[in-house]
């Protein structure tokens, strides 16, 4: 049994953390009043009852909620609150490094810029790291410090309504193959990202490709993340999650991905459309084996993947636990906290519930996280990070009792 309390004290990341999935759905009312934004409701309440809730009847019905979210998130102090705040949250939890990722492109218009957008986000996170390890606890040596980094979201596809921005490349480039015009824009953000972050010295610390898979595939996006390869930019790439196997592949092998969002669909060999993969079920095992021996992390999101896949019925059947007896590095992440009303404590609770999830393979994914991480420091501060987790990771065991079990 492991207690609850010990769940919030150990320290813990969450990799694959939306910000606009994860506001504060108070301050999503407070912002929809301020900017005149037009919410189903005007009360937390109301909107956990129509937009936020426990379960959803589909993706769609799921991703109802990002286009209000993003709506309120059309300046530099919204941005910045917003980042604020998240950084909290999980500081409130014992969550000691995270991963904001967003798509910039999406808050892009006349008066606020994509640099400007960045330092935004920064700003509230670093504001939060400042206020987190100035306490006696970090400044003494006692616990580790907080730390975070920024990921930047290329989008698989988009429509004019997207973003001013996204509306602006479409209508110039209207006469071009839009996967074409998808991959510039990409590459786009992609220097950008570069660029802003050697500019500033900002902890952009990678470039992910989220959006609809089916149809829009990775290799679409591959100058960009070759950019981004090329300038020592970090990548991990959403796959697997609603399409099969071969998107997982792509993602490594045309876009360099150091980690995959979710991989959900990995072991599916029926979901493989190639017809010149003649044994599906070898070129699955094949790509496992590629993945643990690269140590190529997956990002785990148990609860949005309940969410958002009708036919997972229940977290017993999650191929996390197919991934566990492969050997793969995984670790579990939020998704957005909000949209998915979850924390990074509650994700951990259910693998333990659902997933059978032992002392040793919490301890594992917990630390798998702190390692697989992008995070901003040299290697070596890096290593020294991770150090002090694992050695204040096991103070906790032992207060607890859970370094016997």
């Amino acid at each position: 049994m492991v207690p609850d309390e010990f769940l919030l004290d150990i320290p813990k990341t969450d990799l694959h953390l939306h910000l606009d999935g994860s506001i504060r759905i108070s301050t999503l009312v407070e912002l929809a009043k301020q900017y005149g934004v037009e919410l189903p409701a005007d009360t937390e309440a109301g909107l956990r009852e129509k937009v936020f809730k426990e379960k959803y009847k589909s993706l769609p019905d799921y991703l109802r909620g990002f286009s209000y979210c993003t709506a309120v998130l059309q300046s530099e102090v919204s941005l910045e609150r917003v980042a604020y705040e998240l950084a909290l949250d999980n500081q409130a939890e014992g969550v000691r490094y995270v991963e904001v990722r967003f798509a910039p492109q999406l808050h892009v218009h006349e008066h606020l810029s994509l640099e400007n957008v960045l330092l935004a986000v920064n700003r509230g996170l670093k504001k939060a790291q400042k206020e987190f390890n100035t306490k006696s606890p970090v400044v003494d040596g006692r616990e580790p410090p907080f730390a975070y980094g920024i990921i930047v979201c290329a989008l698989r596809m988009f429509n004019e309504s997207a973003s001013e921005y996204y509306g602006h490349i479409l209508r110039v480039h209207r006469h071009a193959d839009p996967r074409w015009v998808f991959g510039l824009a990409s590459m786009e953000l992609s220097r950008a990202a570069v660029q802003i972050r050697n500019k500033y010295k900002l902890p952009i610390v990678g470039i992910d490709l989220a959006g609809q898979e089916e149809g829009y595939p990775a290799v679409d996006h591959r100058e960009a993340f070759a950019y981004a390869h090329k300038h020592f930019l970090k990548k991990t790439v959403h796959a697997g999650e609603a399409y099969g196997p071969e998107s997982i592949f792509q993602a490594i092998t045309e876009l360099y991905a150091d980690r995959i969002g979710h991989g959900t669909h990995l072991f599916d060999a029926d979901m493989i459309k190639d017809q010149e993969i003649q044994d599906p079920q070898l070129y699955v095992e094949d790509l496992a084996q590629f993945i643990a021996d690269r140590r190529i992390t997956l990002e785990i999101c148990l609860t949005s993947n309940l969410q958002t896949h009708p036919e997972l019925t229940d977290l017993s059947r999650h191929k996390y636990r197919d991934m566990a007896a492969a050997r793969l590095s995984t670790t579990l992440c939020t998704d957005n906290r909000s949209i998915s009303r979850t924390t990074v404590t509650a994700e951990l609770k259910k693998a333990i519930e659902h997933l059978e999830v032992q002392q040793k393979e919490l301890r594992n994914n917990v630390i798998y996280g702190f390692k697989r991480s992008f995070y901003p420091g040299t290697y070596l501060e890096k290593r020294e990070y991770v150090r002090r987790i694992i050695d204040y990771y096991t103070e906790v065991e032992r207060r607890y009792g859970q370094d016997k079990v």
